[in-house]
């Protein structure tokens, strides 16, 4: 495995450069890659930017010209679902581009000349993560993240979710909208700007993906308060954590790559 770990901003992977082993640093079409181990696995971790132009750009860079054989996306989203809370986890299992209609020529939402407006996320890859998070819930959720940020966003018990994800270009803050896509897309978990373009990428490239995203917000008038303290604060420990176990684990089941010819 040569894992891509992608985050749009800085904040979302706070420590794990620092945490690489003897990491390399290349600039590539005004993106910083840092090429190193990540405990024990083979990484490249990299800032896409917001949107979803250049996620996809990114993810398809992480594939062509540093050879990564399995990409995972790690950031903040807004609650797509009333019973979903802030801090809580989502992992998709499908991603849906909620900006995209091409109708009348093509069916709402369906990428044109696909034939799909799902793409489906990496089952295993996925389940890894699920592990991952379950853990750190269960074991390093209070000593990560302080009492009283835990207690500024009510993070009592967050859960873990898995299922549909829906992407734009567009920071999701209006309610009505949101209701809008809740009728149109059934199960809606929750809505980011970067995962579905991604997934079209992998899906196209042929590269296992995952998107894990920590619960910033309800997606509303509301959901610019306090962003960027959640995502200092809170996110970026819950990807760190995360991203560790996920790592830990995957050493074991995934045989390791040569670095060179990056």
């Amino acid at each position: 495995m040569r894992l891509g770990i992608i985050s749009a901003l800085a904040e979302e992977q706070q420590g794990l450069v620092e945490a690489m082993e003897s990491p390399s640093r290349l600039i590539h079409a005004k993106r910083e890659y840092f090429v190193g181990q990540l405990w024990k696995i083979d990484a490249v971790c990299v800032l896409s930017r917001i949107g979803k132009v250049a996620a996809a750009m990114t993810a398809t860079t992480l594939v062509e010209k540093f050879g990564v054989t399995h990409i995972l996306f790690t950031g903040v989203a807004g609650a797509g679902d009333k019973n979903i809370k802030v801090g809580d986890i989502v992992i998709a299992e499908s991603l849906v581009q909620h900006d995209m209609d091409a109708s009348p020529l093509f069916p709402r939402f369906e990428v044109p000349l696909t034939g799909r407006t799902h793409f489906m996320a990496d089952h295993r890859l996925g389940q890894g993560l699920l592990e991952a998070a379950q853990w750190f819930l269960d074991n390093h959720l209070e000593e990560a993240i302080s009492e009283t940020e835990r207690a500024a966003f009510q993070l009592a018990q967050p859960r873990i979710h898995r299922g549909l994800v829906a992407s734009g270009d567009l920071f999701m803050k209006d309610k009505e909208h949101l209701n809008k896509l809740n009728g149109e897309l059934p199960g809606l978990l929750a809505v980011e700007m970067e995962g579905a373009a991604v997934a079209q990428a992998c899906h196209e490239l042929g590269v296992p993906f995952a998107v894990i995203r920590a619960i910033s917000d309800n997606a509303n008038e509301n959901a610019a308060t306090d962003f960027m303290r959640f995502v200092k604060s809170v996110a970026a420990q819950y990807a760190f954590h995360i991203v560790r176990r996920f790592c830990e684990q995957a050493g074991a089941d995934y045989p390791s790559i040569d670095s060179a010819g990056t």
